[in-house]
């Protein structure tokens, strides 16, 4: 699947799924890592373990293999780790606690600037 793909695959599952606040950022010009990160919430333990479940299994049926889960024992925050996309699913505490979207997103603003 090429990135853009598995991104709206991604999305698309999290959005079936009743994930709240889906926050998409293309951060293809700041790091090879990954190409997009994908944040959003679950209303529960169980809600955001089911979301992270979800996307890998989603991403396995259309041949993705790729696949790993990072957090699912405390899943307070699960990261599942498609390799061109990332995906957070996070409890509304630990999302705003961390606020991932306010570490990037001047980052994204100031190149987008240039």
């Amino acid at each position: 699947m090429k990135p853009e793909e598995l991104k709206d695959l991604s999305i698309k599952t999290l959005d079936e799924m009743k994930a709240i606040d889906i926050v998409c950022l293309d951060v293809r010009p700041l790091t090879s890592i990954t190409d997009y990160m994908i944040m959003c919430t679950g209303r529960s333990i169980r809600h955001v373990r089911s979301l992270a479940d979800s996307v890998a299994l989603e991403a396995k049926k259309y041949g993705h293999k790729d696949a790993r889960i990072e957090g699912n024992r405390e899943s307070e925050w699960i990261l599942v780790d498609l390799n061109d996309v990332v995906v957070h699913v996070m409890l509304a505490s630990t999302r705003s606690f961390y606020r991932l979207e306010d570490l990037w997103a001047p980052i994204i603003e100031m190149r987008e600037q240039q």
